[in-house]
């Protein structure tokens, strides 16, 4: 009875076992394998040990596109989760009328494809026939239309401030749910202690929600490193300004697909691997080193 039952289950975990060897684990293996090789046309390939990583090492562009990456996510970030723990706490801390309706309206950006979200924005900066030009200078805020995306900064700000609207709302629904999950036991025994309203926040509040940050912040690193799609919808790959909106993952994409160097693309998907993982652990031991040494 035992042996059917592990063959039925065997049976039933076959689709995803399948799907994920096809799909994920041999992907990340053969391109591990195409990061020490050197390929010489479409069909030749050599190996070259650690050359690829080395040339990494000293590429300038690479490094360009990960200083590019972090402030786009920083820029991002920060907002993203000071705007979505305010939300989180009015939303549970005092009785809003709504509330639920207001999740569901700051969640629905979430829902639309970062390429739509930037076909959209696009349109709305373009410096000839975009709203917001046409609206400032309507108001006459502005005497002439500015070239917003030739200004790396401003090309900047505007990434980070479409990847904060599409995600401040998925963050503070993550946020809720943690300060939801925090025991009212604990917030009346603070209560009667005489504790206010400030000091359960920073007190209670924020250290048990510690692990539900921690979740949002590696999340948000693991995507914003990741950034490809509304970077490459504003520029077309190019990541002008000034290369200011080259990203990690453009640069791979460029360098797989638009130039053909299947082993350097491979190169550079281990690279933002390692730093994803550096910085994961650096942040956990942050949050979290100061309570084992206790």
């Amino acid at each position: 009875m035992k042996k059917r039952r592990a063959k039925w289950g065997l049976i039933f975990c076959l689709p995803f076992l399948i799907t994920f060897l096809v799909f994920q684990l041999y992907p990340i293996l053969y391109s591990l394998y195409l990061s020490f090789m050197f390929q010489e046309n479409s069909r030749t390939f050599y190996f070259t040990g650690l050359d690829n990583y080395k040339d990494l090492i000293q590429d300038d562009v690479f490094w360009k596109s990960v200083a590019n990456t972090w402030k786009i996510w920083l820029l991002n970030f920060i907002p993203q989760l000071v705007s979505s723990l305010l939300l989180a706490i009015l939303l549970t801390q005092y009785k809003i009328k709504g509330a639920t309706f207001f999740r569901g309206v700051f969640y629905l950006p979430n829902l639309i494809t970062a390429a739509s979200i930037g076909v959209l924005f696009l349109a709305l900066f373009d410096w000839q026939t975009g709203s917001v030009n046409n609206a400032l200078t309507g108001l006459g805020i502005l005497k002439e239309k500015v070239n917003w995306m030739s200004s790396p900064v401003f090309a900047q700000l505007i990434v980070s401030f479409i990847q904060w609207l599409m995600w401040f709302g998925y963050s503070s629904i993550l946020l809720t749910a943690g300060i939801a999950s925090i025991s009212e036991d604990i917030i009346d025994a603070s209560v009667v202690d005489g504790a206010n309203a400030w000091n359960r926040l920073t007190r209670i509040t924020l250290p048990l929600l510690k692990p539900t940050i921690l979740y949002v912040l590696v999340t948000s690193l693991i995507g914003g490193m990741q950034i490809f799609d509304i970077p490459m919808t504003l520029t077309k790959g190019s990541g002008e300004p000034a290369k200011s909106l080259m990203t990690m993952v453009l640069y791979l994409y460029n360098m797989a697909f638009k130039y053909n160097d299947l082993p350097y693309g491979a190169t550079i998907s281990y690279g933002v691997f390692i730093i994803i993982i550096i910085f994961s652990v650096i942040f956990f031991k942050v949050l979290y080193g100061r309570e084992d040494k206790v």
